[in-house]
């Protein structure tokens, strides 16, 4: 019976080259990659979600890569059908499927009964008006009132991410989107591998990282995209890198200035999902990822 691996951590911890490695390893029976990074579904952002090129993917089938145009907005619920079908099509045809990714509440939909908070389209559209009238804070106010541990947990920053919450509290739901107390997989035969750096050694990369996005051309590309609607996506306008990029194009940000916050967002979110991927039980966690570790 065919198994689903599935390659968790914080961005800049080898989580790509390792399953390339494991997809040419299990090459006897075949292995094919679906994308649980929720930036990489987008079509030509590349640089700036460090994404693998094909010519760099060793003739190995990847799924759900460049799947989005930059100005369609990326939901979990849209997410978790789509690729809970592509792994179950891979395996119907006898090969393993390597669920490869960082966004942790994009990974936790496919692998774990994940049960979604309740929507309501004229609430969203009434929350969304507020918002482009008056702006995020007496949204987050509100929030506090309701849930002030889901105030204090939402990332303010985001005023998508406030509106949502705001939206699950009004409707009386959990906003607070969390692993359950014990989590379901999915399909039983599932393999969890966790990839992790050490701290110091993390941010020394990631500071390294976003310096050669831009020497790479990330503005470029991004100002390449602005025909395509980026400016005007969801989430695509307020990805890491991205947003301070269209900044830095539209005057608000120096370029040194538009790296430093890059760094500083990219140095927070890593933190983020260490934290996340910690609460996963069953994880086989490697220092410095290799095959060899793999049992």
């Amino acid at each position: 019976m065919p198994k689903l691996w599935v390659i968790v951590g914080a961005t800049g911890t080898g989580k790509s080259a390792l399953s390339l490695d494991l997809a040419e390893a299990l090459a006897g029976r075949g292995a094919e990659i679906v994308n649980a990074d929720a930036m990489q579904l987008y079509r030509g952002m590349d640089i700036g979600t460090a994404k693998l090129p094909a010519s760099e993917r060793r003739g190995i089938p990847h799924h759900l890569f460049d799947a989005l145009a930059p100005e369609e907005e990326a939901t979990v619920a849209r997410y978790q059908p789509e690729a809970r079908a592509r792994i179950t099509e891979i395996q119907d045809r006898g090969k393993d499927a390597i669920l490869v990714g960082g966004s942790g509440l994009y990974v936790s939909s496919v692998i774990y009964d994940f049960q979604f908070p309740p929507r309501d389209e004229a609430l969203r559209a009434e929350l969304e008006q507020e918002l482009a009238e008056r702006g995020g804070a007496p949204l987050l106010a509100r929030l506090r009132e309701i849930a002030p541990a889901v105030a204090d947990a939402v990332d303010a920053n985001n005023p998508r991410r406030v509106v949502r919450a705001l939206e699950v509290a009004l409707l009386g739901g959990d906003a607070q989107v969390v692993l359950p107390s014990e989590p379901q997989l999915w399909q039983q035969d599932t393999r969890l591998i966790g990839v992790r750096a050490e701290r110091a050694v993390l941010v020394e990369r990631l500071d390294r990282r976003v310096e050669q996005m831009w020497a790479d051309g990330l503005l470029d590309e991004v100002r390449g995209l602005i025909p395509n609607g980026i400016e005007h996506g969801p989430t695509a306008s307020r990805a890491i890198g991205y947003a301070q990029a269209l900044a830095q194009l539209a005057g608000q940000l120096t370029e040194a200035e538009a790296i430093a916050e890059t760094q500083a967002l990219t140095r927070r979110y890593a933190r983020r999902q260490v934290s996340w991927f910690k609460r996963y039980p069953g994880v086989e966690w490697l220092d410095a990822p290799s095959l060899a570790m793999i049992h």
